[in-house]
This record gives C-alpha cells, structure tokens and sequence, in this order.
C-alpha cells in the first residue's frame, strides 16, 4: 500500500538539499552524494513504527549488517578484518551528517585486499596437486559460525567450502578440471565486481544496510531494483519476453514467454547464451560477466523499439553463433497472475466441480488501466460460480505478499462488509482501520485456504481475517511465515530510487497481530517449509508482536438468501482434522515429506559432502527438479497437471470436499478417489 502525504513530503525534504544537482554517473543520470545520506536516514526514521533515532544501538545493528552485507558467507574477512571495519565505521553517523563517507571507501579496499588474498590462495589450492575431498564436512550457515580468527583458519574454511562449491559441479556431470576452472572464474569474477563497485554501488548499500538495521523489512531500492519492483507489482514489462539467468559469467535464456517477442521470433530458444547487445543503431557491446541486471537493462527498452542480441548456441558438438534483431513489446507475466483449476469429485454419490485458484502473489498495477489481483480473482469466482462449482479452494501456499488494498479487497469477496485489518502507524496518525465496503458477497459457498509457513504479509491478512470470521477452514503448514509489518514504498525525486520503511503493524479482525505467530493452520499438512529456520521470528531485528482489542464486524455475516454463507463450526473442523489426519497417515507424498524434515533436524547445520552429492545422483530428486522445472516453465497445461499432484493441492481439495458434505448435512464417508 503507498501513501501519499509521507511521499510528498519526503520529496520536499529531499529535494531541499538539492537533489536536482546530483553528481551525474556514467549514464548521465544524477547518482547518490554522501551529503545525501543523513537526510535519506532520516527520511526512514521520520516515519518507520517504531525507531526515531540514531543511537548507539542502531549503529551497532549497522555495522553487523553491513559486515554481512560485503562478506555474508564469511570466507574472506578474519575476526582482526571484522574488528578493523567496526573501527573504521565507528561513529559513523557523526561521519555521515559531517558529510564524510571516507568509511565506505576505506572498507571496500580493505574488502578488496582480503578477496584478492583469498583468490590467490584458491589458485594454488586448486592447482595441479589438487584432489577432491568427498568426506569434506563444515558448518555451512555462516549465522552459526564466527568469522575466522586468523588468515590460516580461514583459508582451511575456505578449502572446504570450495571441495563443496567443485561438489555441485561434479554433480551436474562436469569433469573435475572444467569443475576447478568454474570455481576460480567465478572468484576472478569477484575480484572484478569488487573492484568495479562504484560510488553510487557504495552509498546504496550502506542505505539499504541501513533500513536492515532498523527491521527485515526496511531496505533501500536503488533506481534498478525499484525498477524490478514496480515491475513484479505491475506483472508487465517491456522487453523481448524471456526469462534470463545468469551462470557462469553467461546470460542464459532460461525460458520463452508465450507470445513475447522472443517467441515469435522463432530464432531463440531456451538455453542459448546472450554473449553481446545492441541497440538498432550502433555497435555490439559484448555482455560476457556482466552482472545479470546491466544485461536486463540492455534488453529492455520501449515497446515498438528494436534490440539486437548476439546468440551462442550448443548444437551437438558444435556451438554456433549468429545476431538476431527483436523488436520489443509489452510481456505479460502470466505466470505470477492468479488463475484457476477446475477438478471433478464424487461428492455425496454425485459428480460435482469444485475449483483450485493458484493464487501466487497480491499485485497491482496502480496506474490508469492497470492490473489488480483483486480484480483478476473476482472475475475468477464469478467464472466458478458460472460453471457451479460446489466449493473453492484459495492456494496461498507460496504467496509472500504484496498490494495490502487487494488484500482488503479479496477477503471481502468473501463475506458482506466488515474490517478486514488494522494498522497501528506511528505519532499522530494511530491506527487506521480498512474495511470491505463492498455489499455483494461473491462466493457464499465452502471455502479452503491453502498456506504454508512461507504465506506472509497479505496471505496472512486474508487467511487470518476468514479464520477470524469463521469464514474458512485454513489448510496447510503449521503456522504461516509470521510477517505483522506494513511497508510503504517512498520515491525520491530525480529517480534515484526509493526508500521501503515499515510504516506499521497490522492486526486481523481477532485483535492479534500476525507477527511472529502468523496464522495457525486448522488443519495441518506436514510440509517441506515446516522448520525453525523459516518464519518472521527468526529473521534479524524482527519487531515483537502485539495484541488490541477485537473489532469483528457484525455486518460480515448475512443469514439468508442467495449470499448467505455459514460460520464453521468447531465439531466440523475436528472432524476434518481427524479426516485428515487418517489420510495424511497414508500417504507416500507426506511421509517423504516427513522423513526429509527429520533428516535435516538430525543433520543440523552440518554439511557432508558426500551426502550432498548422493542426494544429487538420487533419480527421484532429479525426476522432482525436472517436475519442477516443468511447473515453472512448460506450458500452461503441463504446469497445471503438476501443480495438481501436489500433495498438499490434492488433500486441500479432499478436505474441501468433507466440508461441502458437512455444510450439507451429508455424512463424510470414505474419501472418494480423486
């Protein structure tokens, strides 16, 4: 959700220091200046919920962060290392309002000393001498380990953690020479971007280690990432229609948009190599190791304008190379938009419809015209209702979020009026309360709702708000991710990006918070995201959670007519977990699914190689990433078929269907086959 008073604000503070004479950058756009950064900080202090100023605390939480931010996996800097840049950062908002960032410089050529040190080292390491070591072992979470006392510690860190890094290339069938040969172009490779990290590179990522130190949530957009931000809340771009990877210092072509330029080509396809770009006019600029963004921003460009690419292309033993011009278009990311499944069961001694709306994230496109997630699932209802589905289930199993007015506005679909959410801001402003004004009710009929512990943020707000109004019965993983926070994304003038602060807590209609609780399930699933190490609670400098007062709504109900709808019943949901739980119990998918949890919880933190590489070579594993891959990128009625053998789709849609017999008042038999 955007506001706008703190936006226009936040402009006029900005642009009082003079925004407009920004240092240009190589591209001729205005770049972040030291003098900016105090009254950027101050932009997140002046409206974040819960922190208002610097202090002494909060420049320790910076300094931690920043140190994971330049060595997150703890391989190059020692504890000395560590200790030199809390020193050269100490006091480093005295630093930033006197207008000094020497800090930043200073620390990033140390930075670059130790890469540069331990690249060296890797070298000889992995010269001819060299032999791989399967029974290699070590803590692979750098949270659970200190960094290194000393350079000789370190570097025996490190040799394990690359015998683990040569490790996944073995298991793709590389030789071990070529496996070496990867390892170390990818350390060259950060050598270079160390090197290359420009000002601008510099001063965003000690905003955004900023905004990290205040909570998970905060951070700080440059121009490019809030370019892809708008993008992923708009599902549109313009460009040639591809999905891109990046490996090995190529950009690869991962897969094709139906319909996007590169498609209709017919001259590109999945796993060719982008080696060069250009515009329709002027020369090829060759884009080997180029980080994967800058290729991006190649790329894309306004509809109707052309863009040339140089391919390389893998044809048995041969690789060929040839220049293909494209001429770019609006790419409608289809598979981030909510869609729906219909599905037959026998249903009481009757076949009947029941629909599956995969609905993977809450986005909107705010302007004139554009896109809404609440919009694209009432047309979705109206449709199931057209072919008389029986019942729904709403999968927000792998939804992390998004437009908090599509959020109020989809749980609403689902009752008459009433609150849906209330959010606590900071000073003045209290608390706000959105509600459903919408009279109709779309879908009156049984209702299951999908989640898992990666469910958060909006998913947790539609689940939480029809668990509190009784509504609907929540399926899935224990407890959803745990995510109580608002953020408002703030632009700053001369497009030099923006700034993300949590402006507030939310409160479902119950009176809790869904901050680190999340949303308990009614029925539990065992599922691959059911561990400690995934949830609010356990991210650094997570805000704690709170309770306030209930305020359901009477008016969410109606009793009788076409739109009435009935509150579940506790003896039903103690039904349906038993139905459950019988099923569960029996089945192959959730005993795997069990099994691999315990597994992981006995293993710890532990990495053994040699079990990494079974797992690699283990035929069921690579027929699942292939499944996986299918559901990611093949066509949509391929995707549709593996998203259906999903094990917890299939017993979500068993449940739906106990629920329609009880709100029927038939007997929940033997589950019928599905």
């Amino acid at each position: 959700m955007r506001f706008i008073k703190p936006v226009l604000v936040l402009a006029t503070v900005l642009g009082a220091i003079g925004f407009a004479s920004a240092q240009l950058r190589s591209d001729n756009k205005p770049g972040l200046e030291c003098r900016f950064l105090p009254t950027i900080e101050q932009g997140f202090l002046t409206y974040h919920v819960k922190y208002s100023n610097r202090d002494k605390e909060l420049e320790n939480r910076v300094i931690d962060q920043y140190l994971k931010r330049i060595d997150p996996s703890k391989i190059f800097l020692t504890q000395a290392d560590a200790a030199k840049v809390r020193g050269i950062m100490s006091g480093l908002f005295d630093k930033t309002k006197n207008k000094d960032c020497a800090f930043l410089s200073e620390t990033q050529a140390l930075l670059l000393e130790k890469v540069k040190t331990r690249t060296e080292f890797l070298k000889k390491y992995l010269g001819k001498d060299f032999k791989f070591d399967p029974k290699t072992e070590f803590v692979y979470d750098p949270d659970h380990q200190p960094f290194p006392k000393t350079d000789q510690e370190a570097d025996e860190f490190l040799k394990k953690y690359v015998n683990f890094q040569i490790s996944n290339y073995l298991a793709t069938d590389l030789k071990l020479d070529e496996a070496k040969e990867r390892v170390l172009k990818n350390y060259d490779r950060i050598v270079r971007r160390t090197m290359e990290t420009s000002e601008d590179d510099l001063y965003a990522g000690y905003l955004d280690t900023f905004a990290r130190a205040l909570d998970p949530h905060s951070s700080f957009f440059s121009r490019d990432v809030l370019e892809d931000f708008n993008i992923q809340m708009s599902l549109s771009l313009e460009g040639i229609g591809a999905t891109l990877s990046s490996e090995d210092g190529f950009t690869k072509v991962e897969a094709l948009v139906p319909g996007g330029a590169a498609a209709r080509s017919g001259q590109i396809e999945p796993q060719d190599k982008i080696v060069a770009v250009g515009q329709e006019k002027g020369p090829m600029e060759n884009v080997i190791d180029m980080d994967l963004k800058d290729v991006v921003k190649k790329i894309r460009g306004t509809k109707g304008t052309k863009v040339r690419l140089s391919i390389l292309r893998v044809e048995g033993d041969k690789k060929r190379r040839m220049e293909v011009t494209l001429v770019r278009d609006k790419v409608a990311l289809e598979d981030e938009a909510a869609s729906i499944i219909y599905l037959d069961k026998d249903i009481g001694g009757k076949k009947q419809k029941v629909g599956v709306i995969n609905f993977p994230s809450f986005y909107s496109d705010t302007r004139r015209g554009g896109r809404s997630s609440a919009t694209d699932l009432k047309k979705l209802i109206k449709q199931a209702r057209e072919k008389k589905v029986s019942g729904l289930v709403l999968d927000l199993s792998n939804n992390g979020g998004g437009s908090l007015e599509d959020a109020v506005k989809i749980a609403g679909l689902f009752f008459k009026t009433g609150n849906v959410v209330k959010q606590s801001s900071k000073g003045e402003r209290g608390e706000q309360t959105l509600a459903d004004t919408d009279n109709n009710v779309d879908w009156a009929g049984p209702l299951v709702v999908l989640t898992s512990r990666i469910s958060a943020s909006a998913s947790e707000i539609v689940a939480g708000t029809l668990q509190d109004y009784k509504r609907a019965v929540i399926v899935g993983g224990d407890h959803t991710f745990g995510k109580g926070s608002v953020q408002s994304v703030l632009p700053m003038p001369s497009n030099l990006g923006a700034i993300k602060v949590t402006v507030g807590m939310f409160f479902v209609p119950g009176g809790n918070s869904t901050q680190h609780r999340g949303v308990d399930a009614d029925v539990i699933l065992p599922g691959p995201y059911s561990t400690d190490d995934i949830g609010e609670k356990s991210l650094d400098y997570s805000l704690p959670p709170k309770t306030i007062t209930q305020f359901l709504s009477p008016d969410a109900s109606v009793k009788e007519g076409p739109e009435a709808w009935t509150p579940l019943k506790p003896e039903w949901v103690k039904t349906l977990k038993d139905k459950s739980l019988a099923r569960v119990e029996k089945n192959d998918d959730f005993k795997k699914i069990q099994d691999d949890l315990k597994k992981a919880k006995e293993r710890g933190k532990l990495i053994r190689i040699a079990e990494v590489m079974d797992d690699s070579k283990d035929k069921n594993k690579k027929e699942k990433k292939e499944k996986t891959k299918a559901l990611r990128y093949g066509k949509k009625e391929d995707r549709d078929k593996e998203y259906l053998k999903r094990a917890d789709i299939q017993e979500a849609a068993n449940v739906l269907v106990d629920l329609i017999q009880l709100e029927n008042g038939q007997s929940t038999g033997p589950q019928a086959k599905n």
